[in-house]
């Protein structure tokens, strides 16, 4: 039909035909995908595909996530207050769940949908379960692709900086009108433990190896997961890529010694029922006396606590966080009174290039859920 339709406006005779065939052909194959999707749902004005971001923090998610879709009409994202979310999940076929807790009980009103996922990487704060007994898929966007892993770990790095070199003294300083103080510190020889060799762990050792650092890391297997390169035209062999970036390699078992040898430890553990506060009294002093450390994973890998009390004692000797036991940080928290903390406002990933990257998975992921066709982009839990 659609051909003969052609022919008839362009006047094309038959013995014209296949090579108008391969053509129209041709240009079928080149149309892009989301113009394709555009001419079939507006033969069907009511076939709506709705997003649903959750809550007001990073509130770039929502933002880019609308631009990137604003041409497709039959894609809506809405973001809403978290404690309506159990109220209007119900509309929605796509829930971003961002700082959200999505339980059981919001999980079993959510009758239309079809995606979990969150605008990054960590899931803790979802029922992956019910959410399976339900029916529902859950996901998160993989850091190595969307460019959020790269984000952390310049994050990290930049937290490492400013605790050597005194970033709060600094300040005072130039309100004094002084010069040529705090006395800081080179990051040059240090030795540099990471909790959690994942795609930020790996991103992070990249960035550090320029630095003229030590590098001891630890995972649960290093017999998987090796670290991949972007870059289609770099090619390693993954011992070659492991011992570049890694001086020492070790398990969970290697903890305590790890961290007796490091002059600043950066966490980057998922957290789960393993890792909720394995940062504690005893890891804290098994750390050397003035040393560093980082966490951009989550709040609660560190006991809040012990590292109230290793501040204290003087034992730590700084501390960077870009996550925090509860969300948003209180400003009047005791342990932001020390000159040597840092805290960001879970900003690691929270990145022009990170959030567009990641903006477009969630765009095309609506776009493909719409088309019933695959979902690619992102990395299935369930």
């Amino acid at each position: 039909m659609f051909q003969r339709l052609l022919l008839s406006r362009k006047g094309i005779g038959s013995s014209n035909l296949p090579n108008f065939a391969i053509a129209a052909t041709r240009f079928l194959c080149r149309a892009d995908f989301s113009r394709e999707v555009h001419k079939m749902a507006e033969n069907d004005d009511n076939n709506i595909t709705r997003v649903l971001f959750c809550g007001p923090h990073f509130p770039a998610a929502q933002n880019y996530t609308r631009e990137y879709l604003q041409k497709y009409r039959f894609i809506q994202v809405d973001d809403v207050p978290l404690g309506d979310v159990p109220d209007v999940i119900s509309n929605y076929h796509i829930c971003v769940v961002k700082n959200r807790r999505i339980d059981s009980e919001v999980i079993s009103r959510a009758k239309q949908m079809k995606l979990i996922m969150q605008f990054g990487v960590g899931l803790e704060g979802v029922d992956v379960h019910a959410a399976t007994r339900f029916g529902i898929k859950v996901a998160r966007i993989p850091g190595n692709v969307s460019g959020n892993a790269a984000s952390c770990a310049e994050l990290a790095i930049y937290l490492m900086l400013g605790l050597l070199r005194k970033q709060k003294e600094m300040e005072i300083v130039v309100k004094q009108k002084r010069l040529g103080e705090p006395v800081g510190e080179t990051i040059l020889g240090k030795t540099v433990f990471i909790m959690g060799f994942g795609n930020i762990g790996i991103d992070l050792a990249k960035r550090l190896r320029p630095f003229g650092v030590k590098i001891l890391a630890t995972k649960r297997s290093w017999a998987s997961d090796f670290p991949v390169s972007c870059q289609p035209n770099e090619i390693r062999t993954q011992s070659d890529t492991i011992d570049d970036l890694v001086d020492k390699k070790g398990g969970p078992e290697d903890f305590f010694d790890f961290a007796s040898e490091a002059d600043i430890v950066v966490t980057c553990l998922a957290l789960n029922t393993e890792t909720a506060g394995i940062v504690n009294h005893k890891f804290l002093s098994s750390m050397k006396q003035g040393a560093l450390l980082v966490n951009i994973a989550r709040g609660g890998i560190l006991d809040y606590q012990a590292v109230l009390s290793h501040l204290k004692s003087g034992h730590l000797g700084g501390l960077g966080i870009d996550v925090a036991w509860s969300e948003p940080f209180d400003p009047d928290d005791p342990i932001l009174k020390f000159q040597n903390v840092l805290i960001t406002p879970h900003i690691g990933g929270v990145s022009e290039y990170a959030y567009r990257a990641m903006s477009k998975v969630v765009g095309d992921v609506a776009l493909q859920l719409h088309a019933g066709t695959p979902l690619t982009g992102i990395e299935f839990v369930n």
